[in-house]
């Protein structure tokens, strides 16, 4: 049976957004949990009030989003703040996600991007038929951050920590995108071979 809905992750710097982008050129109909997530945080989202009185209005700025840099800063420092902001997000991502999914064509092939779909345990695995890993090696993540965002070395390192290692990744992958020592458009033709053993049944 050809698969309909795949749940796509990778880690920070894998190239995870130029497949999603590949993807919905293709046909799929993509469900972007990472921008649902700011969605939710941005002026009149739907977490904002829950987050105001589980933070206090210092983590809400002056435009009536979320700080998400004093957020950030918070939550690799407190687990608790961290485990206390994923009780407010997740279940309203997974609200959105089924609002979203709903619109999708009947013939649609659904994907759900998850950065953090390893690490979320049974959450999304339960829903998706297939997952779908983009893999590089942590130096080549570490140093894709480094150039297109201007974040430090010890900055990338810290967020690859919070995130499910390698090895976790590949463990629960049906399909594997090896995105190292490749430019975007040999990834592009990548995720079109894929599509096509997809769409044959395989």
């Amino acid at each position: 049976m050809r698969p309909r809905i795949i749940g796509l992750t990778g880690g920070i710097g894998s190239g995870k957004s130029t497949v999603a982008q590949t993807l919905v050129a293709l046909g799929a109909h993509l469900i972007d949990t990472d921008a649902i997530s700011r969605s939710l945080t941005a002026p009149g989202g739907r977490a904002i009030e829950a987050i105001r009185q589980a933070f206090g209005s210092g983590m809400i700025d002056a435009t009536g989003a979320m700080d998400r840099a004093a957020m950030r800063t918070l939550a690799f420092a407190d687990p608790e703040a961290l485990r206390q902001l994923e009780h407010i997000l997740h279940p309203l991502i997974g609200q959105v996600s089924r609002e979203q999914a709903e619109q999708a064509r009947p013939e649609q092939r659904i994907i759900y991007d998850v950065p953090l779909l390893v690490e979320s345990g049974r959450r999304w695995r339960d829903i998706v038929d297939r997952i779908l890993v983009v893999d590089c090696t942590p130096e080549t993540q570490i140093s894709r951050v480094m150039a297109r965002s201007g974040w430090t070395r010890e900055a990338v390192q810290a967020v690859l920590a919070k995130q499910a290692r390698r090895e976790e990744r590949l463990a629960v992958a049906d399909d594997v995108l090896i995105n190292e020592g490749i430019d975007k458009e040999a990834l592009r033709q990548q995720v079109i071979r894929l599509w096509d053993l997809w769409n044959n049944g395989v």
